[in-house]
């Protein structure tokens, strides 16, 4: 019914057009189950679309997402409201509606299982694809720049990550096709990193990943962008450390040598003022970090670096928290956390932030 077994491809823009033409309940209902018969037939997940011969604006569809909106045009009891999911499902096919600030076609959003939208992430596991690996002590999952450049950029957009450390958000901006600028202030970290970057499977000759190494409280990140033929940043993921909960080395310009919390909040809205004057005016900042247990008290480094943002021109959008089973300080020690926290009377932290802002435009 209209698939070339060939080629893989459909002309299902014009049987749903014959679809919209139907008046009669019972022959559209008909009608509906033999092309969903057709489609269920075939043995790929993505189906080629065509028309008349001629390849259509939206080029693939998967199988599963036609299947879903074909069952609810045949479950329908009366035939305007199958006319009317008929009308849009040949919309979401012909046409495309893409976001302000990401790629994803609205008209097909629920092709999009694989992107979160709530406010609680459980990501049992760490994504170890490609050259991504664990072996910077603190780095975070791959998961949370992968989820956060499909919701805030498009392809060819420019990122801005000044903790860049083991490069983690480079290498999915490299894997999704973004630029990026890193800053990482450690330069035997950087040099690792670096080397990660060029060996990774995923390497995209079409986007600009760079890695620089300097201090992003005082970086020139204009002149960085510059330099690798960027005008401006449509996206920064900051992930600074959680203060003094691991000490990444001696240099005292390491926010994780700040003296105290309050030192470390400056000193953290140093570098959102620099990443700041190179963001577009409506685009979008996040902050991944935890908080810090300090002498028997609950020190709230999320809201402390959250209240630094909010300081300049940005407004809140989303917080969403983040769980997490085990870091590599407290591996091995749960029967050990649970006695302090028992003893303490406090909670073992199992859960970080992430703060998505938007600048004011």
């Amino acid at each position: 019914m209209g698939i070339s077994k060939r080629s893989n491809s459909l002309d299902l823009l014009v049987s749903i057009s014959k679809l919209e033409k139907t008046r009669d309940i019972r022959k559209l209902r008909q009608q509906v189950s033999r092309l969903r018969s057709t489609i269920g037939s075939q043995a790929h997940d993505v189906i080629r679309l065509r028309t008349n011969g001629r390849a259509s604006t939206v080029s693939s569809v998967s199988r599963q997402f036609l299947l879903g909106e074909l069952q609810q045009i045949e479950e329908t009891k009366t035939v305007e409201r199958a006319r009317y999911y008929t009308s849009r499902l040949k919309k979401a096919l012909a046409e495309v509606n893409t976001g302000e600030f990401n790629d994803i076609n609205l008209n097909r959003w629920k092709e999009y299982g694989n992107i979160l939208t709530d406010s609680l992430w459980v990501l049992q596991k760490r994504d170890a694809s490609g050259s991504h690996s664990a072996w910077y002590w603190g780095n975070f999952i791959p998961q949370i720049p992968h989820q956060l450049m499909l919701r805030y950029t498009k392809k060819g957009d420019w990122v801005l990550d000044p903790f860049a450390g083991s490069g983690t958000t480079l290498l999915e901006c490299q894997r999704l096709g973004r630029n990026c600028l890193g800053v990482e202030l450690q330069p035997s970290v950087a040099k690792k990193a670096q080397a990660l970057l060029e060996k990774a499977p995923s390497r995209n000759a079409r986007v600009t990943i760079a890695l620089e190494v300097g201090d992003s409280t005082k970086v020139n990140v204009r002149e960085l962008l510059k330099k690798h033929g960027g005008k401006s940043a449509q996206f920064a993921v900051l992930h600074p450390p959680y203060h003094n909960i691991i000490r990444f080395s001696g240099n005292r310009r390491d926010l994780s040598n700040a003296k105290s919390p309050i030192e470390f909040a400056e000193r953290f809205g140093a570098v959102v003022d620099r990443v700041t004057s190179v963001l577009d005016d409506g685009r979008f900042l996040a902050v991944v970090i935890g908080d810090k247990y300090e002498k028997g008290e609950w020190i709230p480094l999320g809201f402390l670096a959250m209240n630094e943002v909010l300081k300049r021109a940005y407004r809140l959008k989303s917080i969403v928290v983040k769980n997490f089973e085990e870091t590599l300080g407290k591996r091995s020690q749960k029967e050990l956390w649970r006695y302090r926290a028992l003893a303490g009377g406090f909670y073992v932290f199992k859960h970080e932030y992430i703060f998505i802002f938007q600048k004011n435009a």
